[in-house]
């Protein structure tokens, strides 16, 4: 569609428990196209297993030429993570977060762990796409000045075609497992002191996410408590120079149904560790203790006041992204527009003083969750993920007989023949010329003087309650 299209976006991303399709345009008729292919794309899909076989995975001649040559794991999918989980601060951060939850869905790797892609088969994909990727397990989100019932009948007649389905439940709440520690390997960084590639951090568990202001008072607590050369944490750890930069998992993460803050170090050496940890109660201590400055609190409050009222032009995709994860764990998404009313109950509750020591107390002076991951450069890590994906490659051929294997090369000249062909395009929609404006949009401006001689251009217009000058001085 890229070519046949006006969009200012489209994509799609997994996210921990939902997997979202957003598309934007400027132009209604390539709004209509858009969300047909879109409906069509996500609920319709062919899922062929020729396309399961060059997305997901494939065991697949080095050689195709040559059936002597030794097999090897092929896939996109399968590719893309291994590439993901090369990187050192990406597998902290996502080993750490599985450490942090287990029994949950939380647990597995959203994106795919390479180390178990290869046991998903076409049929169980196919069986999850049915019962998950389903009107009935969907949310819809629409922004813009786009007429809003022809949007709503191109939905609904996708939606009559399919009957409710009840989805059902994941496990997403973890059972407090008290303080515990967990050590395991990852690959050395080619930048860095070769002495100093630990990673470390502490992870607590937090709020329920649905519960929108708590949500909205830990955001703005980790970033009072995290960034800026002002901040307490930074101040001890980044300053102090014991490691190279904040772990990969530093940060407030409101993405799951319970949220946790996490706060470590990056380029360490395994001595400076207990440093580390005490460095972190110090300050959580000392936050309880004098809280945080008033004008930095301030400073914080207005940068959010004006970042969800500034109308950039990605700013209905920053609100659905703000509200998505909540609407899926049943929040009502108009909650999370209530931004101003959370700013003022804040400041209220700023003003009758104690409140971030309060969040303190409750999260982490005696956390009933506590992660303490560790990971540890390991020189031979990639050379072993290699073995071990050799060794489930020759596991896999030990349960195939020769006619198994032959089925598999004829599966891949099938493929192959289908990557040559050329798409045939014709059931695509397209925009046309007759579809384009000739003209762009203007704006209405008032003409006046500042000081009698200075030329003033003044726009009227709905812009969130913020006031916007721009001065040009020749």
């Amino acid at each position: 569609m890229l070519n046949r299209s006006m969009s200012t976006f489209m994509n799609a991303w997994t996210a921990h428990d939902y997997t979202q399709y957003p598309f934007s345009t400027q132009n209604a008729k390539d709004y209509e196209n858009l969300q047909n292919v879109y409906l069509d794309s996500v609920f319709n899909p062919k899922l062929s297993e020729l396309d399961f076989r060059q997305e997901g995975w494939r065991l697949e001649r080095s050689d195709p030429a040559d059936s002597t040559s030794a097999y090897q794991m092929k896939g996109v999918v399968f590719n893309e993570m291994k590439g993901a989980f090369s990187d050192a601060g990406s597998l902290f951060a996502q080993r750490a977060e599985q450490q942090l939850y287990p029994g949950t869905t939380y647990q597995y790797v959203s994106g795919g762990d390479p180390a178990y892609i290869p046991d998903l088969t076409h049929e169980q994909l196919v069986h999850f796409h049915h019962t998950r990727y389903h009107p009935s397990n969907a949310r819809i989100y629409s922004y813009g000045n786009f007429p809003l019932a022809p949007q709503l009948e191109r939905v609904d007649r996708l939606v009559a075609r399919h009957e409710r389905l009840q989805p059902g439940s994941v496990p997403m709440e973890v059972t407090p497992f008290g303080e515990k520690t967990v050590t395991e390997f990852g690959p050395i960084e080619s930048v860095g002191s070769p002495d100093k590639q630990t990673k470390f951090s502490v992870s607590y568990l937090t709020n329920d996410l649905r519960d929108v202001y708590e949500t909205f008072s830990m955001s703005m607590f980790s970033s009072l408590l995290l960034h800026g050369s002002a901040a307490p944490m930074h101040k001890a750890l980044i300053d102090s120079q014991i490691g190279s930069d904040y772990s990969s998992n530093t940060g407030y993460s409101p993405f799951t149904r319970q949220t946790s803050l996490s706060v470590g170090l990056q380029g360490l050496a395994d001595k400076d560790i207990p440093l580390v940890e005490q460095r972190i109660g110090e300050t959580f201590a000392k936050v309880h203790d004098e809280g945080f400055e008033r004008k930095r609190v301030d400073a914080a409050l207005a940068g959010i006041e004006l970042a969800y009222k500034h109308k950039t032009a990605n700013f209905g995709m920053s609100l659905m992204k703000s509200l998505s994860t909540g609407w899926f764990h049943g929040v009502d998404p108009v909650e999370y527009l209530k931004v101003s009313d959370n700013i003022a109950r804040m400041r209220a509750d700023v003003s009758q003083g104690k409140f971030f020591e309060n969040i303190v107390d409750r999260y982490f002076t005696s956390s009933s969750h506590k992660l303490k991951y560790i990971m540890l450069a390991d020189a031979k890590y990639n050379q072993q993920l290699e073995e071990n994906e050799q060794r489930m490659i020759q596991d896999k051929l030990a349960k195939l007989t020769n006619a198994d294997l032959q089925v598999i090369d004829e599966k891949n000249k099938a493929l192959a023949e289908e990557q040559m062909r050329k798409d045939d395009l014709s059931s695509l929609p397209t925009l046309t010329m007759d579809d384009v404006s000739e003209k762009s949009e203007r704006y209405a401006l008032d003409m006046s003087a500042a000081g009698g001689s200075v030329p003033v251009q003044w726009r009227t217009t709905a812009t969130n309650g913020i006031s916007y000058l721009r001065i040009i001085n020749d």
